[in-house]
């Protein structure tokens, strides 16, 4: 679109407006790249993963096409005599695209630049607690950890990492769990494949002794 030399854009043509309609009303088969254009177009906006029903629904085709697209995709970039520098990974319930994982360095580098705001040791703990007892309560992860919480789960509200889930507890207190950008964050696709604690912490079944609402 031109603009004029006041710098406001010019109106569009009759022309351009018949295009952007036709276009608007044409199928995902019909346009430039097909379906896995489409899927494409849309996989670079998005900010946290997509499902394919709801990719599905958006480009008005079978979930069973853009699923088999999906896969598709992915081999796409990972296979041929030149690897993309970035990868398709189905994790938290959706498809989303990530710079591929040996760029890592370069990419933290340029993204970062030595300013990033890591979690506390407290922050980690914290998020440990509630990823592994969810949903649970600021008072039962203060029983546990043995300390105040408030803070340290303010942050992880802000960090977006924890949110409030629908259903309060017994006592009426707020509970909390992990959220999508928890499990993108750690690369994974459920809270169920976070990885077993009893092999490694001695004695946690006694953890249920502190399995009480503080006020």
């Amino acid at each position: 679109m031109s603009e004029t030399n006041t710098g406001v854009p010019a109106p569009a043509s009759p022309a351009g407006v018949a295009q952007a309609a036709e276009t608007a009303g044409a199928a995902v088969d019909d346009l430039p790249g097909g379906l896995d254009a489409g899927i494409e177009s849309i996989l670079m906006v998005i900010d946290e993963p997509v499902g394919a029903g709801r990719l599905a629904e958006v480009l008005e085709v079978s979930e069973e096409r853009v699923t088999a697209a999906l896969h598709g995709l992915r081999a796409q970039y990972d296979g041929g005599d030149t690897p993309r520098g970035f990868e398709l990974r189905e994790l938290a319930g959706g498809w989303r695209i990530f710079s591929r994982r040996d760029f890592a360095p370069f990419v933290s580098r340029f993204v970062i630049d030595g300013q990033t705001a890591r979690l506390t040791q407290a922050a980690l703990e914290t998020l440990a607690v509630i990823a592994y007892r969810q949903p649970v309560s600021r008072g039962r992860v203060a029983a546990i950890r043995g300390v105040n919480v408030d803070s340290v789960v303010r942050t992880l509200l802000t960090r977006g990492l924890i949110h409030e889930a629908p259903d309060e507890g017994e006592s009426g207190a707020t509970l909390y769990q992990t959220t999508s950008y928890f499990l993108e964050r750690l690369g994974l696709g459920s809270v169920s494949e976070l990885p077993m604690l009893s092999p490694h912490l001695p004695g946690v079944g006694d953890i249920d002794e502190f399995d009480v609402d503080l006020p």
